[in-house]
């Protein structure tokens, strides 16, 4: 089996959401002859959680370390605290060394690992807090996210670490609240688009070597075939290896 590069989404439940007609499905779809990409995402998860199995989920003995591992954690720990302490809710100086450490260790594992933070996405907060009052929640609100969001985009900075402002990009979209959330927190196809696009920007524009850009890199089997789709004029064969699908579609 040929050896590629691995790719990690790693994360809550936009992690592992995204691969209902979202941005995870898209990036396995562009990336299907290039890298793999694995799905390493916990709906509920919080930092701390996160923090505490980082090393289950990467171990340093592994036969081939992750060449991009994207990063996402917050949503939840922004949730406010329920008055029986128990629940998701992680202080906001907790979280951000909660994922100063999950960094940290991500980037340990080998000179070859990149990484990129998602930051808070936006909320709904009228569907937010209808179902918050039908179940007795109490409802988070979006300047709590904004917070959280810019505290992680703080700390990539402060590390060098690609980050995603999430919080910002989604809410340039006219009626970002109806379009881009399908119930009010998590990312509809409008909104896996928006997160798609800002992904290949940042892996398009990091000056990382070997690229991790999916028109950068090598192609399996890519070479011409005279078992390929005969051409029109019947001379020769034509090249599908490297067509995105469908063609005519903006990928990037």
């Amino acid at each position: 089996m040929t050896t590629r590069p691995i790719f990690v989404l790693f994360g809550s439940s936009i992690v592992q959401y995204s691969y209902y007609e979202g941005w995870g499905a898209t990036l396995s779809h562009l990336y299907a002859r290039k890298a793999d990409i694995i799905l390493r995402g916990y709906a509920s998860w919080n930092s701390r959680r996160a923090l505490q199995n980082v090393d289950k989920i990467f171990p340093k003995n592994a036969i081939e370390q992750p060449s991009l591992v994207i990063v996402y954690f917050g949503g939840n720990d922004c949730i406010p605290p329920h008055p029986s302490g128990l629940g998701p809710h992680v202080p906001l100086g907790e979280y951000i060394e909660n994922m100063r450490k999950i960094a940290i260790y991500i980037m340990s594992l080998s000179h070859k690992t990149r990484i990129i933070f998602l930051s808070n996405p936006p909320i709904n907060e009228e569907l937010i807090k209808r179902q918050s009052d039908e179940f007795g929640l109490i409802p988070r609100t979006n300047e709590v996210s904004r917070i959280y969001s810019e505290a992680c985009l703080e700390l990539c900075h402060e590390m060098k670490i690609k980050a995603i402002d999430m919080w910002s990009a989604i809410q340039k979209k006219h009626d970002w609240k109806n379009v881009c959330l399908m119930d009010g927190i998590h990312l509809s196809i409008e909104g896996s688009e928006i997160l798609r696009k800002e992904i290949l920007k940042v892996l398009k524009e990091a000056e990382w070597e070997p690229s991790l850009y999916w028109k950068s890199m090598a192609v399996d089997f890519g070479e011409d075939s005279p078992y390929d789709i005969v051409s029109p004029d019947g001379k020769g064969t034509i090249n599908y290896s490297d067509l995105p699908f469908p063609q005519g579609v903006e990928w990037d």
